[in-house]
Formats: C-alpha cells, sequence, structure tokens
C-alpha cells in the first residue's frame, strides 16, 4: 500500500513540476511580447546586466506566484487556471512599472542601466509575492 501511495505522490509531483516548467517557457515567451525590447538578444548578444536583471527578476516573481498556485490547488487543472492568473499578472507587472513608475523603462534596460533593472526586478518579485499570497483560498 505505501509503494502504490509513495509513486502516486511521485506522479502528482512529475505533472505538477512539468506543468511548472511548461509555464515558465511560456511565460518566456509572453514577456517578451508585452515588453517593447528584446531581453534575450539583449542578454546573450549584448551581455546586457540591466535586461537580465529585469528579466530574471520577472521569472523569479513568476515562480512564486506559480509556486502559491501549485500550493494551493486542488488538481492539475485548477493548477493550471491559476498558473494562467499567475501568467497574466506577472505580465501587468511590467505595463504597471513602466505606465505608473518609470515610462522610459524600456529605453533605459537597452541603454544597460542597471538602476532600471534592479527596480524592474524588484517590482517583479514583489508582484510574485503578492500574487502567490492573493492565490490562498
Amino acid at each position: 500500500m505505501e509503494n502504490i501511495d509513495l509513486i502516486t505522490s511521485i506522479l502528482h509531483f512529475g505533472s505538477y513540476f512539468g506543468m511548472s516548467l511548461l509555464f515558465v517557457v511560456i511565460f518566456k515567451y509572453v514577456y517578451k511580447f508585452v515588453t517593447p525590447h528584446d531581453e534575450w538578444q539583449l542578454i546573450k548578444e549584448e551581455q546586457n546586466t540591466a535586461a537580465a536583471l529585469g528579466f530574471g527578476g520577472a521569472v523569479v516573481g513568476f515562480a512564486i506566484a506559480l509556486s502559491g498556485a501549485a500550493s494551493n490547488s486542488v488538481s492539475l487543472l485548477d493548477f493550471a487556471t491559476w498558473g494562467v492568473v499567475a501568467l497574466v499578472a506577472q505580465s501587468l507587472a511590467f505595463w504597471l512599472f513602466r505606465f505608473g513608475f518609470m515610462s522610459r523603462v524600456a529605453q533605459r534596460i537597452e541603454a544597460n542601466e542597471v538602476s532600471a533593472g534592479i527596480m524592474l526586478a524588484a517590482t517583479n518579485i514583489a508582484v510574485g509575492l503578492l500574487n502567490a499570497a492573493c492565490m490562498t483560498y
């Protein structure tokens, strides 16, 4: 009986973890369309620290929100639904930052202004924490 419970638990873990990784990959592409600059190009081709900080914060913030969804979901479908909510909320975080706090953030990231990258990362992580906290039901 214990072996069946262990196998079931491992299968559940694999399902949630696999879906989480898929969500992170999807988030990378969604975030690319939300921002006016191409983080991957800036990071990979120009070694842009500001872009790496901002995008890294976005991924960490999304992972925090996704962990809240995984911790509180009652099924894989429930997790997927809240994962989409987390993705939308985290994507909106960039717009909130851009239009509410730093209107020239894209230009500043492209210019490799580290302070802009740090503030963007901090905002994304803060939104991720709030997002995860609000998913407790």
